[in-house]
């Protein structure tokens, strides 16, 4: 015997009592003694199981017969319409916290206890000026390598190849963490045109380190030219000098001790000082003696220390653009100090904090080589000096004749 459905009306519904109260194929109304309506639907999923959806509250019964008409239709294509209606929920639910600024904003979060400052620095440059403003709109569960590619063309080509890396690294994090489908990765071969990086600009002949050493020494501002100076007699990264702090300097060991969280490769790093270099130092007392930074901020400049800009900018306006760049002075040390001084490249490698090879060679940079680094840098530091002058001698002889 078939089941009578549509057993309910208008007014049926308007005065129906507390209870339940059928329409038929499993349809029905639950009034509760407050009057409110709430609509089901029994019914088998497709293992045979039964189950019941709930329709909603305050329904019509056109409402209610509309929406499950609609859950019947999934399970004739053996489709369960609650397990359907949850997809959607989590579907919705991911999506909105799928928005490519959110998702790659948890990206840096996650990764910032592990990144140098410098690190943390430019991913924030590269995504929150250049890949955020491009997919403010997009989803991460659903961005396409056609609006990725189109984002990396607004970018500048020298940067627009960390900026693959990083929305690369943001899609695998999104699939990590449930946001977008496994295994649904960005196809951005051949989206960044290749860029020819060079060499960093660094003066290693002697007559352009004499014309580094004039600007340097000659340059107006103050505590530009001692930043200037002190990475050019520590070649140590730009970002650390212009970031250094009072509390790092030991200028009676004339020493500088960077902490691990500072240093490129998380290793806690000793800076020999040489004379010239704590000279260098006592006369920033007059300007920041008491406070955090060795170097203060330029006027319109909203960094709590000397901006890293700053010294490029002065190199810039010296004469010197193409030819030495302020992470120059580590390419110069490199390059001189082994040439003309004769110092190990060992000695070398552990002045400059790079990367080793190997955990023994790391363990030993870290235990040996500082008293060969104190003369290391004392003796770089007088070659510059004599350099200088044997410049200016040459100089006032040309004058002369």
């Amino acid at each position: 015997m078939a089941t009578t459905v549509n057993r309910l009306t208008a007014l049926t519904l308007k005065t129906a009592p507390p209870g339940k109260h059928f329409d038929g194929g499993g349809l029905y109304v639950e009034v509760t003694a407050a009057g409110a309506r709430r609509w089901y639907l029994k019914y088998r999923r497709p293992d045979g199981r039964e189950n019941r959806l709930s329709l909603g509250v305050g329904l019509s019964i056109a409402e209610a017969r509309d929406k499950a008409g609609k859950a019947r239709a999934l399970l004739r294509d053996g489709v369960d319409p609650a397990a359907e209606r949850a997809e959607r929920k989590a579907t919705a639910k991911r999506d909105a916290s799928a928005g490519f600024p959110k998702v790659a904003e948890a990206w840096i979060e996650r990764n910032k206890p592990s990144w140098a400052p410098a690190t943390l620095k430019k991913a924030r440059y590269i995504i929150h000026d250049y890949l955020t403003p491009a997919l403010r709109n997009q989803s991460i569960a659903t961005l396409s390598s056609k609006a990725a590619s189109d984002a990396l063309g607004k970018i500048p080509p020298t940067l627009a190849v960390m900026a693959r890396s990083y929305l690369g690294r943001i899609v695998a994090y999104a699939m990590q963490e449930g946001l977008r489908d496994d295994g649904r990765l960005l196809s951005l071969r051949g989206s960044v045109p290749k860029v020819d990086k060079g060499h960093i600009p660094a003066a290693v002949n002697l007559s352009d380190v004499r014309q580094v050493l004039e600007a340097v020494e000659s340059y107006p501002v103050p505590v530009t030219r001692a930043a200037l100076r002190l990475a050019m007699l520590t070649a140590q990264r730009p970002g650390n000098v212009a970031g250094m702090e009072w509390a790092e300097v030991d200028l009676e060991a004339a020493e500088w001790s960077l902490p691990a969280a500072k240093m490129k490769m998380r290793h806690a790093h000793i800076v020999p000082l040489s004379r010239q270099a704590v000279d260098t130092l006592r006369g920033m007392l007059v300007y920041t003696e008491g406070k955090q930074y060795v170097f203060p901020p330029l006027a319109r400049q909203t960094t709590p220390h000397l901006h890293r800009d700053a010294l490029s900018a002065a190199l810039r306006r010296s004469g010197l653009q193409g030819k030495h760049a302020t992470h120059g002075f580590r390419g110069m040390f490199r390059t001189v100090a082994r040439e003309r001084l004769n110092i190990p490249a060992d000695v070398l490698e552990a002045q400059l904090a790079h990367a080793k090879k190997d955990e023994i060679q790391k363990a030993y940079d870290r235990t040996a080589f500082l008293s060969e680094r104190h003369r290391t840098m004392q003796a770089w530091a007088d070659y510059l000096d004599n350099l200088r002058a044997d410049a200016q001698v040459i100089q006032m002889t040309r004058k002369a004749g």
